[in-house]
């Protein structure tokens, strides 16, 4: 998570220095995420052949190479070269990203059948964790020493983690489901709680590209200060995941709830981050990352309760 959250405070910036435009980088982060739905399809259907534990430790070592050889695009000619580049690295780096993250599910559902929701939260703890570090880290060392260091400091930080995970995991032994994905989804419940993780995935991925650009130009901050905007947003997310985790596995009839007042205030914190026109209100720093924490607690609570929900529902 803290390659993914990384690149928000000043990749933007360079982008637009190699002749990107702010729509091109908005569509640069869109296609790690448009790959990693693809390949988490293919991969989730075929993680029994493939193991849960040898998806994880390929997904890991493709992170990592992709994340530092996205280092490297900055030597790389401006214009259709750099961004093509741009588009072919992340999409690697998504297909990496898709197998860790179907196989670390699948790994915790088989560990925890019982407990899914309070592990989950527990893992959002580290995911908020990455998302937190992930910003002031890329800032500070893309101020500090230039483009290339932050990718090859944390892309050779992934690596290093695969042999000590070859080591720790022990081998899960899945069942192939005779259900396919279409049948699964065909059921109403299912359905609309995973176009609400789409909707919330979707809310993740429109702030990425967008605050960094925004508070730069709003507020004129550094690429350093503008990791810690992103700060409060990633702090709520990972404090509040565990409670919201065990609230959801202690007492099921309450994650609709929180799905339903999660998405409100969704809805709340990002017509007030701008905020929207037709309020006029004027745009403040304290009230931007006031908005930031609020988005971050919501997202949490809508969230956290969608994995057990689904595999209550299947």
């Amino acid at each position: 998570m803290i390659c993914y959250s990384s690149l928000g405070p000043f990749f933007p910036k360079e982008a637009e220095k190699k002749g990107a435009s702010a729509s091109i980088v908005g569509m640069i982060f869109g296609c790690f995420a448009l790959i990693e739905l693809l390949f988490s399809l293919i991969l989730g259907k075929y993680i029994v052949q493939i193991g849960a534990k040898f998806m994880f430790l390929v997904g890991l070592s493709i992170s990592g190479w992709c994340t530092i050889l996205f280092g490297l695009l900055d030597k790389a000619p401006d214009g259709p070269i750099y961004i093509s580049l741009c588009f072919i690295v992340r999409s690697m780096d998504g297909i990496g990203f898709s197998g860790g993250m179907t196989a670390t599910f699948s790994i915790l559902a088989a560990t925890f059948p019982n407990n899914v929701a309070t592990i989950m939260g527990l893992l959002e703890i580290f995911s908020g964790l990455g998302l937190i570090l992930g910003p002031p880290i890329g800032g500070f060392l893309y101020q500090s020493f230039g483009y290339e260091v932050p990718f090859f400091i944390l892309g050779s930080i992934v690596l290093l983690m695969v042999p000590l995970n070859m080591c720790i995991l022990q081998n899960y032994d899945g069942i192939a489901s005779k259900e396919s994905f279409w049948n699964l989804i065909a059921i109403p419940k299912i359905a609309l709680v995973c176009l609400l993780l789409c909707s919330i995935s979707s809310c993740i991925g429109f702030l990425d590209p967008t605050v960094s650009l925004f508070v730069t130009e709003k507020f004129d901050l550094q690429p350093g200060y503008v990791g810690l905007v992103f700060l409060g947003f990633a702090l709520s997310y990972a404090l509040s995941s565990p409670l919201l985790g065990y609230l959801s596995d202690r007492t099921p009839r309450i994650r609709k709830w929180l799905m339903l007042v999660g998405s409100w205030l969704i809805v709340l914190s990002f017509f007030l981050l701008g905020p929207a026109p037709i309020l006029h209100i004027k745009c403040q720093l304290w009230m931007f990352v006031l908005m930031m924490v609020i988005s971050g607690f919501s997202l949490s609570m809508s969230g956290i309760p969608i994995f057990p929900e689904i595999i209550s529902c299947a």
